[in-house]
């Protein structure tokens, strides 16, 4: 009975271990249902729940919040600061709205008015978009607005060490001006790009916000047993096995 026991308890034991060691990345996502698109989501606890989370794994992020460029700029460069790596853009422009106010069809942006202009900025697409980063990159998050009133699911692929599809799982038919966060951080392997996939491509119109990176020396990693740890448990169980016990 005994060693029944105990060789349920190590190897359930072994099995945990084994899928935290063998997890290559993680997910974050949060969000928060619209109100109407000429409303102003002032209280976004789930996205921005899951936009923390993201953060607490990451030792100075950085982060683009738009507000340095004009409306209708495509394709901008952007400089992620601390983080030392910047991203070109391809699809989609830039755009902003009065402090608090949507541009009447559900978009805006969620980054406050960092240069004091009255007005907040963030980019908005209705098809592909890419970035391409000068160095690759472990994480990466964004704020998503006003995504899937018109039926448009969300899909981000990545590109590099690790090539990835990912369905971000916004809801769909939902009321305008929602907003969003999803992020991916990769304990192991990086990648060199991300693009954003569209099922409603030219007619479901998306914002972003807040685009975050981080590279790999920024990521905390997860708590993993000590190979040392696993073996003396594998030795244990080998010994009461042999034992009869």
């Amino acid at each position: 009975m005994i060693k029944k026991i105990l060789s349920s308890a190590l190897l359930a034991a072994a099995a945990s271990m084994s899928v935290a060691a063998n997890a290559a990345y993680t997910t974050y996502f949060g969000e928060d249902l619209g109100l109407g698109e000429a409303k102003f989501l002032n209280s976004r606890p789930n996205s921005n729940a899951a936009n923390a989370s993201f953060l607490s794994r990451l030792t100075n992020p950085g982060v683009a919040n738009f507000e340095n460029f004009a409306d209708n700029t495509a394709n901008p460069s952007i400089n992620f600061g601390s983080a030392g790596i910047t991203a070109t853009l391809s699809g989609g422009s830039v755009a902003s709205t009065a402090n608090g106010t949507t541009n009447g069809v559900g978009r805006y942006g969620i980054s406050g008015d960092p240069d004091g202009n009255g007005r907040d900025s963030y980019y908005e697409t209705s098809s592909a978009l890419t970035l391409t980063f000068s160095s690759p990159v472990g994480a990466f998050g964004f704020y998503g607005i006003d995504i899937g009133d018109f039926n448009g699911q969300v899909t981000v692929t990545t590109v590099g060490g690790l090539s990835k599809l990912f369905n971000v799982g916004n809801t769909l038919n939902g009321a305008g001006g929602g907003v969003l966060f999803w992020g991916l951080i990769s304990d192991t392997a990086t990648f060199t790009s991300i693009s954003f996939g569209n099922t409603a491509s030219g007619t479901d119109f998306f914002g972003f916000d807040n685009f975050t990176i981080g590279s790999l020396t920024q990521i905390t990693p997860t708590t993993v047993p000590e190979p040392s740890t696993f073996i003396l448990m594998l030795a244990a169980l080998h010994f009461f096995r042999k034992r009869k016990i």
